[in-house]
Protein backbone atom coordinates (compact mmCIF):
# COMPACT_ATOMS: atom_id res chain seq x y z
CA UNK A 1 0.00 0.00 0.00
CA UNK A 2 2.79 2.34 0.82
CA UNK A 3 4.41 1.37 -2.39
CA UNK A 4 1.26 2.76 -4.44
CA UNK A 5 1.60 5.52 -2.81
CA UNK A 6 4.42 6.96 -2.86
CA UNK A 7 4.75 6.29 -6.61
CA UNK A 8 1.35 8.12 -6.81
CA UNK A 9 3.57 10.83 -5.41
CA UNK A 10 6.81 9.83 -7.94
CA UNK A 11 4.00 10.31 -11.06
CA UNK A 12 1.04 12.24 -10.15
CA UNK A 13 2.26 14.70 -7.54
CA UNK A 14 5.64 14.65 -9.32
CA UNK A 15 7.41 15.15 -5.79
CA UNK A 16 11.32 15.22 -5.72
CA UNK A 17 12.95 12.29 -5.21
CA UNK A 18 14.00 13.50 -1.88
CA UNK A 19 10.42 14.91 -1.01
CA UNK A 20 9.24 10.79 -1.41
CA UNK A 21 12.33 8.88 0.62
CA UNK A 22 11.26 11.58 3.50
CA UNK A 23 7.21 10.55 3.23
CA UNK A 24 7.99 6.99 3.01
CA UNK A 25 10.35 6.90 6.07
CA UNK A 26 7.96 8.69 8.05
CA UNK A 27 5.25 6.83 6.95
CA UNK A 28 6.99 3.63 7.89
CA UNK A 29 8.01 4.46 11.40
CA UNK A 30 3.98 4.71 11.94
CA UNK A 31 3.28 1.28 10.40
CA UNK A 32 6.39 -0.10 12.46
CA UNK A 33 4.35 1.38 15.57
CA UNK A 34 1.54 0.28 15.02
CA UNK A 35 3.10 -3.77 13.73
CA UNK A 36 2.30 -4.21 10.51
CA UNK A 37 1.24 -1.93 7.15
CA UNK A 38 -1.32 -5.16 6.19
CA UNK A 39 -4.44 -2.98 4.44
CA UNK A 40 -7.24 -4.13 7.57
CA UNK A 41 -4.68 -3.20 10.00
CA UNK A 42 -4.31 0.08 8.28
CA UNK A 43 -7.84 0.45 8.17
CA UNK A 44 -8.13 -0.24 11.48
CA UNK A 45 -5.86 2.82 12.88
CA UNK A 46 -8.32 5.26 14.52
CA UNK A 47 -6.90 8.65 16.47
CA UNK A 48 -6.16 6.92 19.88
CA UNK A 49 -3.39 4.88 17.40
CA UNK A 50 -2.08 8.54 16.44
CA UNK A 51 -1.84 10.01 19.47
CA UNK A 52 0.11 6.93 21.08
CA UNK A 53 2.44 7.42 18.28
CA UNK A 54 2.72 10.78 18.65
CA UNK A 55 3.20 10.37 22.90
CA UNK A 56 5.94 7.88 21.96
CA UNK A 57 8.26 10.19 19.47
CA UNK A 58 8.10 13.13 22.34
CA UNK A 59 9.05 10.46 24.96
CA UNK A 60 11.84 9.86 22.24
CA UNK A 61 13.12 13.47 22.66
CA UNK A 62 11.70 14.35 18.57
CA UNK A 63 11.47 17.62 18.20
CA UNK A 64 7.78 19.20 17.93
CA UNK A 65 9.47 20.55 14.40
CA UNK A 66 10.06 16.91 13.27
CA UNK A 67 6.92 15.28 14.69
CA UNK A 68 5.02 18.13 12.23
CA UNK A 69 6.66 16.59 9.72
CA UNK A 70 5.35 13.33 10.25
CA UNK A 71 2.15 13.93 11.49
CA UNK A 72 1.69 16.05 7.79
CA UNK A 73 3.39 12.88 6.13
CA UNK A 74 0.91 10.56 7.75
CA UNK A 75 -2.08 12.99 7.09
CA UNK A 76 -0.89 12.62 2.89
CA UNK A 77 -0.97 9.01 3.60
CA UNK A 78 -4.54 8.83 4.69
CA UNK A 79 -5.66 11.60 2.54
CA UNK A 80 -4.53 9.32 -0.22
CA UNK A 81 -6.07 6.09 1.40
CA UNK A 82 -9.67 7.83 1.50
CA UNK A 83 -9.20 9.27 -2.09
CA UNK A 84 -8.75 5.42 -3.03
CA UNK A 85 -11.67 4.02 -1.07
CA UNK A 86 -9.19 1.87 1.75
CA UNK A 87 -10.81 3.96 4.65
CA UNK A 88 -14.05 5.70 4.53
CA UNK A 89 -12.39 8.73 7.13
CA UNK A 90 -8.73 9.95 8.33
CA UNK A 91 -8.04 8.96 11.82
CA UNK A 92 -5.74 12.29 12.10
CA UNK A 93 -9.05 14.28 11.66
CA UNK A 94 -9.08 14.72 15.45
CA UNK A 95 -5.10 15.19 15.92
CA UNK A 96 -3.65 18.51 16.70
CA UNK A 97 0.31 18.90 15.91
CA UNK A 98 2.27 19.83 18.44
CA UNK A 99 3.17 24.00 18.73
CA UNK A 100 6.25 24.75 17.26
CA UNK A 101 8.61 28.13 18.00
CA UNK A 102 8.81 29.98 14.39
CA UNK A 103 13.24 29.82 14.10
CA UNK A 104 15.12 32.85 12.56
CA UNK A 105 16.58 31.83 9.50
CA UNK A 106 20.53 31.46 10.30
CA UNK A 107 22.52 33.90 7.88
CA UNK A 108 26.31 35.54 7.04
CA UNK A 109 26.57 39.14 7.06
CA UNK A 110 27.47 40.82 3.74
CA UNK A 111 30.61 41.62 5.62
CA UNK A 112 31.56 38.43 6.30
CA UNK A 113 30.73 37.35 2.58
CA UNK A 114 32.82 39.64 0.57
CA UNK A 115 35.91 37.87 2.67
CA UNK A 116 35.25 34.81 0.38
CA UNK A 117 36.70 36.60 -2.67
CA UNK A 118 39.85 36.88 -1.12
CA UNK A 119 39.83 33.10 -0.91
CA UNK A 120 42.16 31.52 -3.17
CA UNK A 121 40.88 28.92 -6.04
CA UNK A 122 43.24 27.52 -8.05
CA UNK A 123 42.63 27.05 -11.80
CA UNK A 124 41.85 23.55 -12.04
CA UNK A 125 38.61 21.95 -12.52
CA UNK A 126 37.39 21.00 -8.95
CA UNK A 127 38.57 24.75 -7.59
CA UNK A 128 36.23 25.99 -10.47
CA UNK A 129 33.22 23.89 -10.01
CA UNK A 130 33.62 24.46 -5.75
CA UNK A 131 33.99 28.73 -6.47
CA UNK A 132 30.70 28.69 -8.83
CA UNK A 133 28.77 26.15 -6.57
CA UNK A 134 28.82 28.97 -3.52
CA UNK A 135 28.78 31.47 -5.90
CA UNK A 136 25.38 30.27 -7.50
CA UNK A 137 24.06 29.21 -3.81
CA UNK A 138 24.78 32.90 -2.47
CA UNK A 139 23.81 34.54 -6.28
CA UNK A 140 20.67 33.08 -6.87
CA UNK A 141 19.21 31.27 -3.55
CA UNK A 142 18.21 27.80 -4.98
CA UNK A 143 18.24 25.11 -2.93
CA UNK A 144 20.48 22.31 -2.75
CA UNK A 145 18.78 19.54 -5.01
CA UNK A 146 17.82 22.51 -7.97
CA UNK A 147 21.64 23.21 -8.06
CA UNK A 148 22.47 19.28 -8.42
CA UNK A 149 19.93 19.24 -10.78
CA UNK A 150 20.75 21.88 -12.72
CA UNK A 151 21.91 20.90 -16.52
CA UNK A 152 23.53 23.10 -19.19
CA UNK A 153 20.61 23.90 -20.92
CA UNK A 154 18.81 25.34 -18.26
CA UNK A 155 21.83 28.55 -18.41
CA UNK A 156 21.05 31.63 -20.42
CA UNK A 157 23.25 34.81 -20.46
CA UNK A 158 21.21 36.30 -18.20
CA UNK A 159 19.42 34.10 -16.57
CA UNK A 160 18.80 30.40 -15.26
CA UNK A 161 16.24 28.29 -15.23
CA UNK A 162 15.38 26.57 -12.01
CA UNK A 163 13.56 23.54 -11.86
CA UNK A 164 11.69 23.60 -7.85
CA UNK A 165 9.61 21.84 -5.83
CA UNK A 166 6.70 20.50 -7.65
CA UNK A 167 8.32 20.55 -10.87
CA UNK A 168 7.32 24.33 -10.34
CA UNK A 169 9.59 26.28 -13.01
CA UNK A 170 10.94 29.88 -12.03
CA UNK A 171 14.04 31.77 -13.76
CA UNK A 172 16.75 33.60 -11.59
CA UNK A 173 18.29 36.57 -13.22
CA UNK A 174 22.21 36.25 -12.71
CA UNK A 175 24.54 39.13 -13.12
CA UNK A 176 27.28 38.78 -16.37
CA UNK A 177 30.11 38.51 -13.47
CA UNK A 178 28.57 34.88 -12.77
CA UNK A 179 27.39 34.08 -16.19
CA UNK A 180 31.52 34.44 -17.13
CA UNK A 181 31.93 32.25 -14.49
CA UNK A 182 30.02 29.70 -15.56
CA UNK A 183 31.83 30.07 -19.04
CA UNK A 184 34.81 29.31 -17.73
CA UNK A 185 33.79 26.27 -15.29
CA UNK A 186 31.86 24.74 -18.60
CA UNK A 187 35.32 25.03 -20.30
CA UNK A 188 37.11 23.60 -17.61
CA UNK A 189 35.33 20.81 -17.27
CA UNK A 190 34.57 19.92 -21.02
CA UNK A 191 38.35 19.85 -21.16
CA UNK A 192 38.78 17.01 -18.72
CA UNK A 193 36.05 15.18 -20.92
CA UNK A 194 33.12 15.10 -18.31
CA UNK A 195 30.57 17.40 -20.78
CA UNK A 196 27.50 15.63 -20.04
CA UNK A 197 23.72 16.50 -19.47
CA UNK A 198 24.26 17.84 -15.97
CA UNK A 199 26.22 21.62 -15.10
CA UNK A 200 28.08 20.23 -12.20
CA UNK A 201 30.06 16.74 -11.87
CA UNK A 202 32.18 15.02 -9.67
CA UNK A 203 35.67 15.14 -11.39
CA UNK A 204 34.36 11.23 -11.81
CA UNK A 205 32.32 12.46 -14.38
CA UNK A 206 28.98 11.27 -11.84
CA UNK A 207 26.41 13.83 -10.80
CA UNK A 208 27.04 15.88 -7.12
CA UNK A 209 25.32 14.17 -4.45
CA UNK A 210 23.90 15.93 -1.45
CA UNK A 211 26.61 15.56 1.70
CA UNK A 212 29.19 16.16 -1.02
CA UNK A 213 27.82 19.62 -1.73
CA UNK A 214 27.08 20.27 1.96
CA UNK A 215 31.34 19.71 2.57
CA UNK A 216 31.86 21.99 0.21
CA UNK A 217 30.21 24.82 1.42
CA UNK A 218 31.00 24.22 5.04
CA UNK A 219 34.70 24.10 4.68
CA UNK A 220 34.34 27.57 2.55
CA UNK A 221 31.60 29.12 4.91
CA UNK A 222 33.89 28.23 7.95
CA UNK A 223 36.98 30.85 6.79
CA UNK A 224 34.65 33.78 6.68
CA UNK A 225 31.87 33.19 9.67
CA UNK A 226 31.86 31.79 13.12
CA UNK A 227 28.15 30.39 12.53
CA UNK A 228 27.23 26.82 13.97
CA UNK A 229 25.30 26.12 11.28
CA UNK A 230 27.18 26.20 7.75
CA UNK A 231 25.49 24.32 4.91
CA UNK A 232 24.21 25.52 1.79
CA UNK A 233 20.47 26.85 2.95
CA UNK A 234 22.47 29.29 5.18
CA UNK A 235 23.63 30.94 2.03
CA UNK A 236 20.02 30.63 0.53
CA UNK A 237 18.87 32.42 3.53
CA UNK A 238 21.64 35.13 3.21
CA UNK A 239 20.44 35.47 0.03
CA UNK A 240 17.17 36.44 1.15
CA UNK A 241 18.33 38.29 3.89
CA UNK A 242 20.71 40.45 1.96
CA UNK A 243 18.05 41.41 -0.80
CA UNK A 244 15.85 42.57 1.18
CA UNK A 245 18.28 44.72 3.29
CA UNK A 246 19.03 46.36 0.13
CA UNK A 247 15.48 47.18 -0.49
CA UNK A 248 14.25 44.50 -2.54
CA UNK A 249 10.34 43.56 -1.83
CA UNK A 250 8.54 40.73 -0.45
CA UNK A 251 7.07 39.67 -3.74
CA UNK A 252 9.94 39.69 -5.87
CA UNK A 253 12.03 37.25 -2.82
CA UNK A 254 8.99 35.33 -3.04
CA UNK A 255 9.28 34.66 -6.70
CA UNK A 256 13.17 34.59 -6.99
CA UNK A 257 13.22 32.12 -3.65
CA UNK A 258 10.13 29.78 -5.40
CA UNK A 259 8.18 29.97 -2.36
CA UNK A 260 4.29 28.97 -3.19
CA UNK A 261 3.15 31.96 -0.98
CA UNK A 262 4.55 35.23 0.47
CA UNK A 263 4.08 33.62 4.25
CA UNK A 264 7.09 31.52 4.09
CA UNK A 265 9.30 34.41 2.55
CA UNK A 266 7.75 36.80 5.45
CA UNK A 267 10.37 35.27 7.85
CA UNK A 268 13.32 37.30 6.78
CA UNK A 269 11.22 40.71 7.50
CA UNK A 270 12.72 39.92 11.12
CA UNK A 271 16.23 40.10 9.75
CA UNK A 272 14.99 42.65 7.65
CA UNK A 273 13.57 45.24 10.40
CA UNK A 274 16.69 44.55 12.36
CA UNK A 275 18.85 46.13 9.21
CA UNK A 276 15.98 49.25 9.68
CA UNK A 277 16.29 49.44 13.14
CA UNK A 278 20.03 50.21 13.37
CA UNK A 279 19.48 52.46 9.91
CA UNK A 280 17.00 54.20 12.33
CA UNK A 281 19.03 54.54 15.57
CA UNK A 282 22.23 55.81 13.80
CA UNK A 283 20.34 57.89 11.38
CA UNK A 284 17.98 59.93 12.99
CA UNK A 285 18.32 62.66 15.34
CA UNK A 286 16.29 61.34 18.32
CA UNK A 287 17.24 57.41 17.46
CA UNK A 288 20.04 57.38 19.28
CA UNK A 289 20.00 54.82 22.46
CA UNK A 290 20.78 56.70 25.63
CA UNK A 291 22.92 55.09 28.55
Amino acid sequence: MLDKFLYYLKVERRYSQHTITAYGKDINQFLDFIGSEDEQNIQAVDFRDVRSWIVDLHEKNISNRSINRKVSSLRAFYKWLRKEGVVTESPLAKIKSPKTEKRLPHFAKQSELSKTEAIEFSSDFESNRDLLIFELFYQTGIRLTELIDLTDNQIQANYIRVIGKRNKERQIPISEALYQLIKKYKSVRNNEGLEGSYLFVLKNGKKLYPKFVYRKINTYLSEVTSLDKKSPHVLRHSFATHMLNNGAGLETLKELLGHANLAATQVYTHNSFTQLSNIYSQAHPRGHKTD
